[in-house]
């Protein structure tokens, strides 16, 4: 650093202040300029280990989950995460326990000795979990879940508007029978299930219709069971002029079902997806107006509450799903 200082023709302090982008700090953008083009040319990089002593903790921020290598939706949370780390100087680092609790513990060890700023403990689908007890007392925010105790603060999709707005969508287009393919009984608890669930129901109350349990099914959201439900719902005796299918999967299970069935999309039956899962619901045909999770924008959302020292306070902070709008979703045909 003497020597950058040197060569930028400033002082040591504003070398460090410079690289550090400390907060009230102000230099001209020439300064800074100097400063740079001499780290540039000095080949000069921060001692990490000495800075870890120094301040207590590694320039780098945790991130665990429990797939965070095998999902199509893995690499936008991380993306999101590891964006807004990098705005701080701080790097991220990635370990995919795949579920194995003694892989999980493993590697909670080893970031904790590292003494990373924080932690976020990611799973990659919505649900209640539990916190490992090595995250108290550390900077940790539970990302795409919640924290079953409400210790820890957690950032996760807003499922229940999501649900409301997806139904609300089929209901603008004129539609008055709507089905749902749901992903999940309501006993299971899961926090998508459940509330896409009441956000349907919602957005059916407010249009003056009744939630129609002939109209309603619970899957496990796969393929097979978006075929068979959607099946059953279209060769009923009052079959729905749309559907809302509560994850991608389950609407291209639903397509195939209008296929066999001789039925079109959109023109016999309206159908709206959730997730907008990258290699699924633009190659639809047509392509699946769907609801997408906010992966991104969460993953960001989680690293800047570590930024910001959130206090472990249990707060859930829900994010809302954007329509992706494509060619699924029409008004119902005239009865003859």
């Amino acid at each position: 650093m003497h020597d950058v200082a040197a060569a930028a023709g400033v002082s040591q302090a504003t070398v460090s202040l410079v690289l550090n982008s400390a907060s009230g700090s102000r230099f001209s953008e020439d300064t800074r300029k100097r400063v740079r083009d001499a780290v540039t040319q000095l080949g000069y990089r921060t001692n990490a280990h000495a800075k870890t002593l120094r301040e207590g903790v590694a320039g780098m921020i945790g991130f665990i989950g429990d797939s965070v290598a095998t999902t199509p939706f893995a690499g936008a949370i991380i993306e999101g995460a590891q964006q807004r780390a990098w705005e701080d100087g701080l790097l991220l680092l990635t370990v995919n326990t795949g579920g194995d609790k003694e892989l999980e513990a493993a590697s909670l060890d080893a970031m904790l000795s590292y003494r990373v700023a924080g932690v976020v403990y990611a799973a990659m689908y919505h649900r209640e979990l539990d916190v490992p007890d090595a995250l108290t007392g550390v900077r940790a925010v539970v990302l795409n879940s919640q924290d079953r105790a409400g210790r820890v603060p957690s950032v996760a999709p807003d499922e229940v508007k999501g649900g409301y707005s997806a139904t609300r969508r089929l209901l603008k287009a004129g539609h008055s029978r709507v089905g749902l393919i749901n992903i999940e009984s309501l006993e299971s608890g899961l926090p998508a299930a459940v509330g896409r669930y009441d956000g349907y129901c919602t957005a059916l109350q407010e249009a003056g219709l009744e939630v129609d349990p002939d109209l309603v099914r619970f899957g496990t959201g796969g393929e097979e069971d978006g075929y068979k439900y959607a099946m059953e719902l279209l060769t009923g005796p009052k079959p729905p002029t749309a559907i809302f299918c509560a994850n991608d999967r389950g609407a291209w299970g639903a397509y195939q079902a209008v296929s066999d069935l001789h039925l079109s999309i959109p023109q016999d039956v309206s159908i709206v997806g959730f997730d907008n899962q990258a290699t699924l619901a633009p190659f639809l045909r047509p392509g699946l107006t769907t609801f997408e999770l906010p992966f991104v924008a969460m993953g960001r959302r989680a690293v800047e509450l570590i930024l910001q020292e959130a206090e472990p306070d249990g707060r859930v902070e829900l994010m809302d799903c954007p329509l992706v709008e494509r060619k699924s979703v029409t008004h119902p045909k005239e009865m003859p």
